[in-house]
This record gives C-alpha cells, structure tokens and sequence, in this order.
C-alpha cells in the first residue's frame, strides 16, 4: 500500500511565501489513515476557528517534508522522530513542534508458518529493510539487543508486501504493524511482527510536525492554535470514531475504503494523547541513537523539541 506514488501538487505553493495565517503543512507520504486526526480538524473547522487556513501537500520522497520544512520552503512538514533526531545530529535548524502518532508504527514484519516464531529465529535468515541509514541501523541493533549474530541485511526500499510474499526476504524491518499487517492479511496472509519497543529499541513518536527554527520563533500563537485544533480533533476521533472515518472519506472519497477501515482500527489507539512533547522520553531514544550508531554524537533533544511544547 505504501509504494512510491506520484502526486502532483501545485508548485508555485512551494515557492510563494504564505500569508500570515495560511500554513503549508506537507505530509509524509501520500493521504492516509495515518493523518485522519489532520482532516477531522479541518472539516470540522477546527484549524479556522483558529485563524488558519491549513494547506496538504504530498511529497515526492518521504524525506522531503522535513528538509522543504528546514529550508522554509513549507511552514510544516511531518515526519518521523528517528529520522528528525539524525537531522538534529547533523545542525539541520528544525523544532520539532507536535505529535500526531504517538507510538511506534515501525515493525519486523513476518509472515507466520515459516518458521520464525521469536526474534533469535532471524538468526541465519534474509532480513529486509526499508530507508537506509535508519531502518538498517534499528534493525541491526535490534538484532544485537536479542541476540541474532548471523543476517543478511537486504534493502528492499518500500516493496515491503512483494518481498515477503516472493521470498525475497524472511522478514522486513519497517513494515507497519497498521498497513502492511493489514493489506498482507487481506491478501490472504498470515502476518506477524516484533515489535521494536517490545525488544529493546525505546519507545518513540512515529509521527511528527516539523517546522525551521526561525519559523518556529516567530510565529508562537499560530503553533499553539494549531497544536489546539490538532488536539481537538483527536479528541473527537477517540469520541466518534465512525464519525470521523466517515468525515476523512467524504475529504478522500478515492481512499480504498475496505483497507482504510481496517487500518484505522488498528491505528486508533495510537494516535498521539495529547500535543505535549516528552523531553525526557525523547532523550532516551536519543542516547539510544547514539549509542547504537544511529548518529555520531550524543544530542540534546531539548534543543531540538520546541519550547513551547515540551515538557519533562
């Protein structure tokens, strides 16, 4: 589900500067479940009553959003906290400045009946991963958190589905425990998965806004308001949740309603509690990336996490 797809959006968005209320907030990857709590905020009005008139966009990379948002080519731009702690590591000026999934989406996924039923069965298997210079670096620390000596690290980019089914690999390291679990089952599948948290890897934020550090400074009441309807709209999605369903596809009516519903289930618990960002939660991911590899020098997540939504 979550292969590579063109989406056209208009350009000169891109390269006109926004007016003071208008917020170009560019997704991680093409709309989706994922981003439901975005659309409920603005049907229902929440980003207007406000004062903001929110603008998606798609990116053509899942890296884009957060380096358009440093560079100030976007207002906002969601991405992910592992791949935001590796900017911070590299002097990219971002602040982190809100939360939209709130727990991990990342897996190992595998298919059952193939003889891997706890993580040291990886040991001497083909072990594929998503996006280089992360997933393969939380894959091998996973494995040698829980004692796997013997892989084969494969990046597979995302043909995470195709590359399971086809035996290209044992298992993938970046499948979501929403989408792929899910499009893997209606296809017929049996999948299952580790997940990171449960094995050693710090829990994490999978979705995040991001915004420059100069944006960020200067413009303070619109980040709040915007956080507020954000808020506001998870909220109602706990509330009515087939209400909110209801009002995402009336915004989507081309989503495919039948793998969407079924996501959404599975994704409901995690969207984000609340808007505050967890210094100390943070930290320990950092020190963990650090550790592990995953950037060259220890960081201070305080500096990254925007003041005005942080908390320790």
């Amino acid at each position: 589900m979550r292969k590579l797809v063109a989406i056209l959006f208009v350009v000169f968005a891109i390269a006109t500067p926004a007016s003071a209320k208008e917020v170009r907030l560019m997704l991680d990857w093409f709309p989706n479940v994922d981003h439901l709590p975005l659309y409920v905020a603005r049907e229902r009005g929440y980003f207007a009553d406000e004062g903001l008139e929110v603008k998606f966009l798609s990116p053509s990379e899942t890296s884009d959003p957060l380096k358009l948002a440093a560079a100030k080519a976007v207002e906002l731009g969601i991405s992910y906290q592992p791949q935001t702690i590796v900017a911070a590591s590299e002097g990219i000026p971002i602040k982190v400045v809100g939360r939209l999934i709130g727990h991990p989406l990342t897996t190992l996924l595998y298919l059952e009946g193939r003889g891997i039923e706890k993580p040291k069965d990886l040991e001497g298997k083909k072990i594929g991963y998503t996006v280089p210079g992360v997933m393969d670096v939380l894959t091998e620390a996973f494995a040698k958190i829980n004692g796997i000596s013997r892989y084969q690290l494969i990046h597979v980019g995302f043909t995470i589905v195709q590359s399971l089914v086809s035996g290209k690999v044992d298992a993938v390291s970046g499948g979501y425990r929403n989408y792929e679990f899910v499009e893997l089952r209606q296809e017929g599948y049996k999948p299952a998965f580790f997940a990171f948290e449960e094995h050693g890897i710090p829990e994490f934020d999978e979705l995040v806004m991001t915004t420059s550090a100069e944006y960020a400074a200067q413009n303070e009441d619109l980040l709040h308001g915007l956080r507020r309807a954000i808020q506001k709209a998870v909220e109602e999605v706990r509330r009515d949740p087939e209400g909110a369903l209801s009002l995402y596809f009336k915004a989507l009516p081309e989503a495919p309603k039948e793998l969407e519903r079924e996501v959404f289930r599975l994704t409901l618990p995690l969207y984000a509690q609340s808007q505050l960002l967890d210094i100390a939660r943070w930290q320990r991911f950092a020190d963990f990336a650090s550790e592990f590899g995953l950037i060259g020098s220890p960081i201070d997540v305080s500096e990254l996490l925007w003041s005005g939504g942080a908390t320790r």
